[in-house]
């Protein structure tokens, strides 16, 4: 039986063939389909200014600048997610302040954000967990009456939706990822979502060295930029794959919901919130019953890959790792982001899985549990 990967990318023969013309025309650093793909994105989130870079972490990094965060000032976000989202806060000179996750939804605890917040605090990168879409309405009350700017790391809810507005409709400031694993992409790549022209002219100049071109053939250089662009290859494929996204994320909510159906909940896992109408359902992760299991995560892992199915991990609470527990967080700082952090798995998750490999899935799983359980 083939190997199942817990994702893989859909890549149709027309966006191969779209590649190899833009291989052909000469011209494959950013370009016409750059361009093409940030008018269409705009159009995908209601008219928005929407500007392509290299990385979804480029775009966090620069809307940290854009918002004017620096050194000095503090940004709260939650330590159960990508490392990318406090490194860009760290890579600006600021300081990242953790706030625990909410176990049932597992994103930022929104009961503990207010605490968190000193006189130097100057903003909130909340993260969207799996496509599961932090509560909007009650995150902006709280920037709100406190004046604190949002960079939403929306990385993994590409289409997924809060009471029915698209994510990146409205809101600050908001980072969309198109990596490989993502339910769109662009090889890689991502975009940020912002408030006004004025703000998109800076991100230009932010992404590639600062510079602004005149008419005249002349330049000026009047910020610190870098080196973020998207190129039209990576474009191109961006543009193959955003008129299928809500195909996308319609079968990933199937096959979620197979897998509720599926899983043998005897097993003691906790699955993910049942949300079929508001999440793109970027992964499927249960926690495993690490206290009642004889073996651990990683012994897990291997059997299910000798089964030929593939399990991922995302993401260790990011707060114990090294370069974290040098700026004194501790183990125990924030126990339900550790506790899920130990025990999530992420399970196969794309569009191209039939509807029997979820069945295979979940049967392998009780093989694996099963035996190792404690009554």
């Amino acid at each position: 039986m083939d190997f199942l990967p817990f994702t893989r990318p859909d890549i149709d023969e027309a966006t191969i063939a779209a590649v190899g013309e833009v291989l052909r025309s000469g011209w494959i650093t950013t370009g016409p389909k750059s361009r093409q793909l940030e008018a269409e994105l705009s159009a995908h989130v209601g008219g928005r200014p929407v500007r392509v870079v290299a990385s979804a972490t480029a775009a966090l990094e620069m809307a940290l600048q854009v918002a004017g965060v620096g050194p000095g000032d503090e940004v709260i976000t939650c330590p159960l997610s990508w490392v990318a989202t406090a490194n860009v806060i760290l890579k600006v000179g600021a300081k990242p302040v953790f706030v625990d996750a909410d176990r049932a939804s597992r994103n930022i605890d929104l009961n503990l954000v207010e605490a968190a917040i000193t006189p130097r605090t100057r903003a909130i990168i909340p993260v969207d967990l799996a496509g599961l879409p932090v509560d909007r309405d009650r995150l902006y009350d709280i920037a709100k009456r406190h004046r604190l700017r949002v960079i939403e790391d929306a990385a993994q809810s590409m289409g997924a939706n809060w009471r029915g507005r698209r994510i990146g409709s409205d809101g600050d400031l908001v980072s969309f990822s198109f990596h490989a694993n993502k339910n769109m992409t662009s090889g890689e790549g991502g975009c940020l979502v912002l408030n006004d022209e004025d703000e998109a002219r800076l991100f230009e100049k932010l992404r590639l060295q600062g510079v602004t071109r005149h008419a005249d053939g002349g330049m000026d250089v009047d910020v610190l930029g870098g080196k973020s662009n998207m190129t039209d290859i990576a474009a191109a494929i961006g543009l193959g794959q955003l008129p299928r996204l809500e195909g996308f994320n319609a079968r990933r909510r199937a096959l979620a919901a197979r897998y509720f159906r599926h899983f043998d909940r005897a097993l003691g896992c906790e699955l993910p919130l049942e949300d079929m109408s508001q999440s793109n359902w970027h992964m499927f992760q249960p926690l495993l019953p690490l206290d009642r299991m004889s073996i651990d995560r990683g012994e897990f892992i291997a059997r299910m890959k000798d089964l030929g199915i593939g399990v991922g991990v995302h993401y260790p609470a990011m707060h114990l790792f090294t370069l974290f527990r040098e700026m004194g967080f501790q183990p125990g700082d924030f126990p339900v982001a550790e506790d899920i952090g130990r025990r999530t798995v992420t399970l196969p998750l794309f569009p191209a899985m039939a509807d029997e490999d979820v069945e295979r899935v979940c049967a392998a799983v009780s093989g694996v549990l099963k035996p190792v359980l404690s009554v």
